[in-house]
């Protein structure tokens, strides 16, 4: 919560944002209390408790919350349209707060479900048609107000006729005037005096010109007063007639969620993102759900995030959510001491206040740009636009939804992809389509595939390689960076190619993608792309497993043409370091269990045939593990291997006889690893030294008799070696001593 460290000179901004954001909620939350079905004085009591309970739990410091158009409108909507109740009538005045309290439930239920994560999926486009489909369908409700008719209701089809109907069945000049003046003046003052709150400023002229000229008198419609005091919590009614409501509330007021949901956490992230605010998506749910509880549990419309309010506080330079509860205080002093002064504001000023707020968040802007950039998302944001118009809003919840989720699949089917090469005298692998100079290296087709791999897009995948391979081709890498996952289809049809391509003479590999894509693809059934090693980490490697390195040969020269690509270009590290980090990632989390289940079989199988058989061990790795195999795995596998063979013969399952045998041939195979090592470059070999003493501080600290009793056992051996073959175990000395004195590290006792 902000209030454990807030900082005093922060009051000096959050106070008057405070203020300020209250004053303007005042006719706005009025005006959509209204639209919800509910008394204008509704509005106010929704820009109370419910503002302070969200400022005191949200993660924004600068977001404001209220009773807002989008979720006023589909309340008005699911109350008069579904439920078919008056609005502002008692009935009205009864469900709203159930409404309201079956929204709280499907914010709950988002924030168990962490549903801030889906939100990604619903695209600006399908939200910016929807919400200005919803604010032009209200603004369409409200202008038979500005001449003195009822807001009407429905869909455009109910609207347009509704409006030509009040029209014509009685209008008020004087009623146009004012309503077409207040928005004219806010919407100019928005342009020449843009802190200035013009709302607030042409209530207080509204309500000044109606003492003075009694505009009542002349046929204006004025707000009904409202008696001072703070709101009470009121308990639903639930008598027969509303219970048998419930079933068509509880599923409509999911729409009424969604909307909150997503416009709410992506209007947040959007402004956090511009002040460097850190957001957690599953806090605000959770924010959402106390305001909206509160809400519903003193009578209240649902309440959300208002982005225009925001504007303003940030105009203000609002530092934290101290301008909630400023905001929330000014509230109660204006419930209690100033509801006077609403029975004097005409409806046609308030009218033109609630339409010149929704005209600031209509989007035709977004749908301009987007004519310039993705004809596509341009014809998603009209599709959604016109469904809410024609069919309404619950119906347009489902498309935009709906087209959401086809966006990202149609986008996803059709991803980012390009065949590469190589540009002589350059490092590196280029786009053939986009790099003038690049060239195909020589039978070797170098593809790029830059999207998850799934059911919708594996046939691109598949057409693609198969078309680029020619006669000529031997090898065909992958550049897979950009495959994050794989499912059970991609793996299937992968496995048909990667098949098809073998008995052609093709070797494919798959190359730069996440470790846990190899996971992925162990679990589908790929394990014979593992068997063959057609999983690399980098396309280099892959390219030298195939015989080929740099220079490469490339196509289209004159046969003397070739790239310089030194030894650890194209992403490849030091061999031995490559060497190092290919088994993990291959095996992933399993790359340590795999180890050890491989420990515990070559340990039986040494305990059966009474002899340890170097050779026979070596020819097993390479079985298993074929390249994925490097000296620190071994140095971690013979780790293994010893403490399993050492508990053997303390358990009993070893004879000391037995044992001794073991740990000679032990010794003297390390002593053949180590003869290895000699020459390997320095950092490599840190590692492994630094693995071999971190090993024994672990084996001596977690097994400190079976330690003591191998060390033992090895001494005596070496012992033995010196006598019966003075030379080799001279030759061991000089090598461990040239390792010691590479890397400062004390011999083995």
């Amino acid at each position: 919560m902000f209030l454990k460290n807030y900082r005093a000179e922060d009051l000096k901004k959050d106070l008057p944002s405070g203020i300020i954001v209250a004053l303007v909620s005042i006719p706005i939350a009025m005006g959509y209390a209204q639209i919800a079905g509910l008394p204008p004085v509704y509005g106010l009591y929704g820009s109370l408790l419910p503002i302070l309970v969200f400022g005191l739990i949200t993660s924004s410091p600068r977001f404001v919350f209220g009773v807002d158009a989008a979720p006023a409108a589909l309340v008005g909507s699911l109350v008069v349209g579904t439920l078919g109740i008056r609005l502002q009538s008692a009935a009205a005045v009864r469900v709203v707060p159930v409404i309201t309290l079956a929204v709280t439930l499907w914010l709950l239920f988002f924030w168990l479900l962490k549903a801030g994560r889906f939100t990604k999926f619903i695209s600006s486009p399908v939200l910016g048609g929807f919400i200005t489909g919803i604010c032009t369908e209200i603004i369409l409700m409200q202008i038979p107000k500005l001449y003195g008719g009822t807001a009407g209701m429905g869909e455009i089809a109910e609207l347009l006729p509704h409006i030509a109907a009040t029209a014509q069945a009685g209008f008020n000049v004087l009623s146009l005037a004012l309503g077409v003046g207040t928005f004219v003046v806010i919407m100019l003052g928005k342009r020449v005096c843009p802190k200035v709150p013009m709302s607030v400023v042409m209530m207080g002229v509204g309500a000044v010109l109606t003492l003075i000229f009694h505009l009542d008198q002349h046929g204006v419609a004025l707000l009904p007063a409202v008696p001072p005091g703070l709101p009470r919590p009121v308990l639903p009614q639930l008598d027969a007639r509303l219970l048998a409501m419930l079933p068509r509330i509880f599923i409509s007021s999911f729409s009424v969620a969604l909307v909150i949901t997503a416009e709410t956490l992506l209007a947040t992230g959007s402004v956090g993102m511009a002040h460097g605010d850190s957001i957690d998506n599953n806090r605000e749910l959770l924010a959402y759900t106390a305001a909206n509880l509160v809400s519903g549990l003193f009578g209240c419309p649902p309440v959300s995030g208002s982005v225009s309010r925001t504007g303003i506080a940030g105009d203000f330079g609002v530092n934290s959510q101290m301008m909630s509860v400023v905001a929330a205080a000014t509230m109660a002093l204006v419930l209690c001491f100033a509801t006077g002064f609403i029975g004097f504001l005409p409806v046609p000023v308030l009218t033109g206040i609630v339409i010149a707020a929704l005209f600031s968040i209509l989007e035709f802007d977004l749908a301009h740009k987007l004519k310039k950039v993705d004809r596509v998302e341009f014809v998603i944001f009209y599709i959604v636009f016109a469904v809410v118009l024609i069919r309404g809003s619950v119906a347009g919840v489902v498309a935009g939804v709906g087209l959401s989720f086809l966006t990202v699949v149609l986008r996803a089917s059709r991803p980012a992809t390009a065949f590469l090469g190589c540009i002589p005298d350059h490092e590196g692998f280029y786009a053939l389509s986009r790099t003038r100079d690049a060239r195909p290296i020589e039978n070797v087709v170098l593809y790029q595939f830059n999207a998850a791999l799934f059911f919708a897009n594996i046939g691109v995948f598949q057409s693609q390689l198969e078309a680029a391979v020619t006669s000529n081709t031997r090898v065909a890498v992958v550049d897979a960076r950009g495959i994050s996952s794989v499912d059970v289809t991609a793996t299937e049809q992968l496995l048909i190619l990667y098949r098809h391509l073998k008995a052609r003479g093709v070797r494919l590999y798959l190359t730069e993608h996440p470790g846990a894509v190899n996971d992925q693809l162990r679990t589908f059934g790929g394990q014979v792309l593992f068997d063959d090693h057609a999983l690399r980490p980098t396309m280099a490697m892959a390219l030298a497993d195939a015989g080929l390195t740099p220079p490469y040969p490339l196509t289209e020269g004159d046969g003397a043409t070739y790239v310089r690509l030194p030894e650890g270009a194209a992403g490849q590290g030091g061999p031995a370091d490559a060497a190092m980090a290919e088994y993990e990632w291959v095996y992933g989390a399993d790359a340590d269990h795999k180890m050890r289940e491989m420990a515990e079989r070559f340990a039986e199988d040494i305990a059966a045939a009474d002899r340890f058989d170097g050779e026979q061990i070596a020819a097993k790795e390479q079985r298993q593990f074929g390249q994925y195999w490097s000296g620190l795995d071994e140095e971690k596998f013979m780790d293994l291997l010893e403490m399993r063979l050492a508990m053997m013969e303390n358990k009993g399952d070893l004879s000391a006889e037995q044992y001794q045998k073991i740990v000679a041939d032990l010794v003297a195979y390390h002593a053949h690893l180590d003869e290895k090592l000699i020459g390997m470059e320095r950092e490599a070999l840190k590692r492994i030294v630094h693995f071999r003493m971190h090993r024994e501080r672990y084996f001596k600290t977690h097994y400190p008799e079976t330690f003591e009793q191998f060390r033992q056992a090895r001494n005596r051996h070496r012992q033995i070696l010196k006598q019966e073959n003075p030379a080799l175990a001279a030759r061991i000395e000089a090598w461990r001593k040239q390792l010691a004195d590479q890397m400062d590290w004390p011999p083995h006792s």
